[in-house]
């Protein structure tokens, strides 16, 4: 018998179906038992969102810093499982404030010491760095880290700004205006995903997950965009010293939040659209750099 855990935190709901329906398979397995725990705070965070509470939680969000968990209940803490599925968010470019307390937590220490970790993430589009930062992490806890899946939202950069927003901002799932295409992890990449759960599935009960994520690319559970691994990379230097500089305004925090709001939508409607262009000029001449990468954000190393 196998036992694996889903680890999960799901505001909306989506992540908590995503990380369902890759279970599935093995939950549906004689030879496996499979434990969900969701992450519950002491203090919840809003949902649906309002603007000052989204970018209050910027500054903890992108610096890491952890916030109260409820407990973890007590036979999670006694059974030493076979594999962990790690799903999570991105919030600003990082691992979400409940996935990255849990994983900094005294009781992430014992739940995934030495333990093999399949991490699952659902984001917009920007994924890389916050898969880093979790890799490091998961190293922090001594767990071994053996597959890594990011589904995200496939439409455009600038359409789904807006229809993350406003189903951030609303709570509904619909499309914006009737016009924009649904927010989120398409309601087909989700009901697919369950191909990875077969994946994961086959090698734990080969015991052999060493070549578990070369399957899992091969099924299209990794997609790379040079443009977005770029925007990514310079997105995370400045956002270090936006954060840093607003965590130490105590007096005024509220104030620079609202400069950093400003910011943040001049860089996206006026900034990113120039670096794809110049992206675009220079991709050949970087062929040879953008295919290592690729090969090293697909990879669990």
């Amino acid at each position: 018998m196998k036992n694996v855990l889903v680890i999960y935190y799901s505001q909306s709901g989506q992540l908590e179906t995503i990380a369902r329906t890759i279970a599935e398979p093995l939950e549906n397995d004689k030879d496996c038992c499979v434990t969900f725990y969701e992450i519950e705070l002491e203090k919840p965070f809003p949902f649906p969102w309002n603007k000052a509470a989204f970018f209050d939680s910027f500054p903890e969000s992108f610096l890491q810093i952890p916030i109260a968990l409820k407990p973890i209940p007590q036979f999670i803490l006694n059974t030493q499982y076979d594999l962990i599925l790690l799903n999570y968010q991105v919030w600003f470019l990082t691992p979400s404030i409940p996935i990255n307390s849990f994983l900094k937590s005294t009781d992430a220490k014992i739940i995934l010491n030495n333990t093999p970790i399949i991490t699952i993430s659902g984001s917009r589009n920007m994924w890389v760095i916050a898969q880093e930062k979790v890799k490091l992490l998961l190293q922090e806890n001594k767990a071994i880290l053996k597959g890594n899946v990011a589904l995200v939202d496939r439409v455009g950069n600038l359409i789904s700004v807006i229809t993350i927003v406003e189903w951030m901002f609303s709570g509904a799932k619909n499309k914006y205006l009737g016009i924009f295409p649904l927010p989120g992890v398409s309601e087909k990449d989700i009901i697919e995903s369950s191909k990875f759960g077969v994946a994961i599935l086959g090698s734990l009960k080969e015991n052999n997950l060493n070549d578990l994520q070369s399957k899992l690319i091969a099924l299209n559970g990794v997609k790379i965009s040079s443009y977005l691994v770029s925007i990514d990379k310079t997105a995370n230097k400045i956002f270090k010293k936006w954060s840093n500089f607003i965590y130490s305004r105590k007096k005024s925090r509220k104030i620079w939040l609202k400069v950093f709001n400003v910011y943040l939508w001049l860089a996206i409607w006026l900034i990113s659209p120039i670096v794809y262009i110049l992206h675009l000029i220079i991709f050949p001449f970087k062929l040879f750099k953008i295919k290592k990468e690729t090969k090293y954000y697909q990879g669990v190393s």
